[in-house]
């Protein structure tokens, strides 16, 4: 195995850990699930690891999330959401908070909050009781958007990406 390889592959199981505990551990109880910051970091992976890795991560995190705190129901509709919500951003741009980056929390937050809502109807039957959950995923949204833009502009400013990721292994 490459360098390069084993190192996406090592940050890839770093990021299904970081969105797995700030999932399923940061977390506020919601009307059938909870809300959490955890997606701030599947976007923050997808702006750093090559999209299969960051959305590897993203599944990995938020399906263990989901199967080891009791809402194992939600873990079919998590690893589509989340995989999807990583085609949104960029691994190629110089900085993590590119414009693309920027705008690309407004899509995720779409996908989120209607797939999400889509599933809950789908698995309830019942297309009026999970209008319910709207405002929870929203709230889920614009947390985890406030906390990557967060955590870009701090990874941007130390230039984290360019000494870290691009002069990783075998740059």
């Amino acid at each position: 195995m490459k360098r390069k390889q084993l190192f996406r592959l090592c940050l890839t199981g770093l990021f299904a850990a970081l969105i797995w505990i700030t999932t399923a551990y940061l977390h506020i109880p919601s009307h059938t699930g909870y809300t959490h910051v955890g997606d701030a970091f599947l976007y923050l992976a997808a702006c750093l690891l090559p999209l299969p890795y960051a959305a590897c991560a993203g599944v990995i995190g938020a399906v263990l999330a989901d199967c080891l705190t009791g809402f194992a129901v939600w873990a079919p509709a998590s690893a589509v959401i989340k995989a999807v919500t990583a085609l949104f951003f960029t691994s190629r741009s110089k900085r993590i908070l590119a414009v693309r980056n920027r705008w690309a929390v407004l899509p995720s937050a779409a996908v989120c909050t209607v797939g999400y809502y889509l599933y809950e109807a789908l698995i309830t039957g019942n297309f009026l009781a999970p209008l319910a959950g709207i405002p929870g995923y929203l709230t889920q949204a614009v947390l985890s958007s406030v906390l990557f833009i967060a955590l870009g502009l701090a990874l941007d400013n130390a230039n984290f990406k360019t000494h870290f990721i691009n002069g990783g292994p075998n740059a």
